[in-house]
């Protein structure tokens, strides 16, 4: 088992104040995997005190220097890829394949951003103005366990690009790859107090970093209701706050859509990591009159999918990260049946031949009305509603009934009207007739989604400021 009893402030490895240390457990064994020290309030006040202390330099580097340093940071995660993929699968149970492609294949963004670096040296003449863009300071970084690496790089590779610094706290369920990502930092050897990393339980540090005076930004990925009160908090000092937050994600599949290939895209979709994604197509809506054979698809595909260890290569969905996620979504599960929705498969019982460690069976209800819990609340499992509807334009009004907004998803027979319904749809992206995902666009919700985006080239725009000079 691996021991990690230092934390990286100010370009070093240090030593922290805080006591005692967080044990990062195996979901798919139940086993220890590793123990990492924890970071107390001294700890946070250090890290911020490196950042600001940074950041005058760093903000004043030309774009070319900051693109240099972001491009000597991909070129060395590269060669830790299999490292990351590792960590990630050891920590919260993603099959190593699918996180080789769906965990790490990230770093290739950092590529783009180093590109975007530039966007930092436009300069726009407005009459007798002239307006510029400058970095906004010193973030506050506080990243989630299903995509740990994703969210990372999410955050860091604009704040480098803008000029910021940062100072991150990754989940304790994963802090795995911060640790190798920070290690990078300091083999490349990146200017120290641009990045810093604290690990810990979230409870102790989050607060003290979100209302630390030293933080310009917030940005945080996790739950709605933890990133209200992230909002609250950060309040009273007006800081930016760049908040992705939950999902409950519709999936409208029309009439004369390929049937066959659109079920089997949504269940897929879903259960790739293991439910664990706030942008999964949870709500499937399909027309009453292809309902059976649509439940029917459903079932095939799901029950066609492997469940079992991580580590073998035909695996197609791990283990929940955690004993307790597992726990909370069987408490959904039996929901479900509790208010009346019925099993296509799966369900309460462990997947045949594992005794142990956090799995649930992929999981597909029928008979659902949307105002079930199974079909507003946000599982993060491997669960499925599959809700009926008459027309379109019923389609639409079950799809907006959410108090999230963060991703939908339209199949139909052509694109363009598939695209006529994705722009009806109240939610910050769509994927049409099952586009794949894009680093290059923008990922950011409506409603309780959060607000702010992410990636892409909107992604540095929550970076920097705006500075009006009337000459």
């Amino acid at each position: 088992m691996q021991r990690f009893d230092k934390l990286f402030i100010n370009g070093e490895w240090v030593p922290p104040h805080g006591s005692g240390h967080t044990t990062v457990f195996n979901p798919a064994t139940e086993g220890e995997v590793a123990q990492v020290c924890n970071a107390d309030l001294d700890d946070v006040n250090a890290a911020f005190a490196a950042a600001r202390a940074a950041f005058p330099i760093w903000s004043a580097t030309s774009a070319a220097e900051r693109a240099d340093w972001i491009r000597k940071l991909h070129s060395a995660l590269e060669r830790r890829k299999d490292d990351l993929a590792m960590a990630i699968t050891q920590s919260m149970g993603c099959p190593l394949e699918i996180a080789k492609i769906i965990q790490v294949n990230c770093v290739k963004a950092l590529e783009k951003f180093a590109g975007r670096a530039y966007e930092m040296e436009v300069e726009k003449r407005i009459n007798n103005s002239l307006v510029v863009r400058e970095a906004v300071g010193v973030c506050a970084f506080i990243t989630p366990w299903n995509y740990p690496l994703y969210q990372l790089i999410g955050k860091v590779a604009p704040a480098l690009a803008t000029g910021c610094t940062m100072v991150l706290k990754p989940s304790s369920v994963t802090p795995l790859q911060d640790i190798i990502f920070a290690e990078v930092v300091a083999e490349i050897g990146l200017p120290k107090g641009v990045f810093n990393l604290l690990t810990g339980k979230g409870g102790v540090l989050g607060d003290a970093m979100v209302t630390h005076p030293e933080a310009d930004m917030v940005s945080f990925t996790g739950s709605t209701a933890t990133g209200k009160r992230i909002q609250q908090l950060a309040a009273d000092s007006i800081k930016r706050v760049c908040l992705e937050l939950g999902g409950k994600s519709p999936f409208i599949i029309t009439e004369n859509a390929p049937l066959e290939q659109a079920v089997s895209f949504g269940v897929k979709d879903v259960m790739i990591n293991t439910g664990q994604t706030c942008i999964a197509l949870t709500r499937m809506l399909v027309p009453a009159n292809k309902y059976e054979e649509a439940t029917q698809i459903a079932k095939k595909v799901a029950e066609s999918l492997k469940v079992g260890d991580p580590l073998a290569k035909d695996t197609y969905v791990g283990p929940m990260s955690s004993m307790s996620q597992r726990e909370t979504v069987l408490k959904y599960i039996q929901k479900g049946l509790d208010e009346g929705a019925k099993l296509v498969t799966g369900g309460l019982e462990r997947p045949k031949g594992l005794t142990h460690g956090a799995y649930v069976k992929p999981t597909i209800f029928r008979d659902v009305h949307n105002k079930m819990t199974i079909a507003q609340e946000e599982i993060f499992g491997p669960v499925i509603c599959m809700i009926p509807y008459n027309t379109i334009e019923e389609a639409v009004s079950i799809a907006n009934d959410s108090i999230y907004g963060l991703s939908s998803g339209v199949w139909a027979g052509t694109q363009e009207e598939a695209i006529r319904i994705a722009r009806r749809i109240r939610a910050g992206g769509c994927y049409v007739n099952g586009g794949d995902f894009n680093y290059d666009a923008p990922l950011g919700g409506y409603k309780q989604s959060g607000n702010g985006r992410e990636w892409g080239e909107f992604g540095i725009h929550e970076f920097y400021e705006i500075k009006s000079m009337q000459l």
